[in-house]
């Protein structure tokens, strides 16, 4: 379905590149059909040189006759962009919008460029950098199942994909998009333990790296609840559920819970 459609990416930052990389790894569009934007000319031929694509510091010039147009700047320019970007998209044929900017509705882009465009919200996480990321999608007012369909094929190159109502996106955000980094202060401070009782630090990273990797796939091979895992390792008087009471002491339940929630309730103040 991309084969045809001429994409632009306004914003070639760190997840510009990313989506820009999966488009064209993935084989469903060509070089020639892909422009990208970038503030300063040093990074336009960067991406040039790059990726072989056309590039721009023009944001307008760039989405002339785009039939899919990603918006991948922070929330707080997404107001400045889409009206710069207005003109050139109006008239008869309407590009999809697709906006990775946290906590930004479909219905604020909607509203700016005062017609029947359709909107996609998104939101990846960086492990789209490794093709193993999560992107969930959500639907404005006038889009339809192929403009989701045409979503997924460019956000599928980089990993999973799902689509949810607009009243989870926050939510999604504070977990999916900000729970790497929570993982990874979990793995570092797992890694710290490990050295505190002898390990060098080469080994306690290969061994809570794997450790991570291998839980995480034990859910999705076994479809199995994370508690039912966990009492498989828990024997009696043993001393995984020893340590285990010592992180419920710490309350590390509430603590990650919380960072979720207080993540969320951040999203969505971005776009405000």
């Amino acid at each position: 379905m991309l084969e045809r459609k001429k994409i632009t990416i306004i914003g070639a930052g760190t997840m510009g590149k990313i989506i820009i990389s999966g488009i064209l790894d993935s084989g469903n569009s060509q070089v020639e059909s892909i422009t990208a934007t970038a503030r300063t000319k040093q990074t336009v031929n960067e991406i040039k040189r790059g990726f072989g694509i056309n590039a721009d510091t023009d944001n307008a010039k760039a989405c002339v006759d785009a039939d899919i147009i990603i918006l991948a700047v922070k929330p707080k320019e997404i107001g400045k962009v889409v009206k710069t970007i207005r003109n050139k998209i109006s008239g008869d044929k309407k590009p999809l919008i697709i906006s990775i900017a946290a906590g930004v509705s479909t219905k604020y882009i909607e509203d700016i460029l005062e017609d029947d465009t359709p909107v996609i919200r998104a939101m990846p996480n960086t492990p789209c950098c490794i093709r193993n990321g999560m992107t969930t999608l959500c639907r404005g007012s006038y889009t339809t199942d192929e403009h989701i369909q045409l979503a997924r094929i460019i956000f599928e190159t980089l990993g999973k994909c799902i689509e949810l109502d607009e009243i989870h996106m926050d939510a999604v955000t504070g977990l999916s998009a900000s729970g790497p980094a929570f993982i990874y202060l979990i793995m570092e401070s797992l890694a710290d333990g490990g050295v505190m009782v002898g390990l060098p630090r080469k080994v306690a990273m290969e061994l809570v790296m794997q450790t991570v990797m291998g839980a995480a796939k034990m859910m999705e091979v076994t479809g199995r609840h994370p508690a039912s895992l966990k009492d498989d390792v828990t024997t009696p008087a043993g001393c995984t559920i020893s340590g285990i009471l010592t992180l419920e002491d710490g309350k590390i339940r509430s603590v990650l819970a919380r960072a979720v929630q207080i993540a969320a309730a951040r999203a969505g103040e971005l776009g405000k």
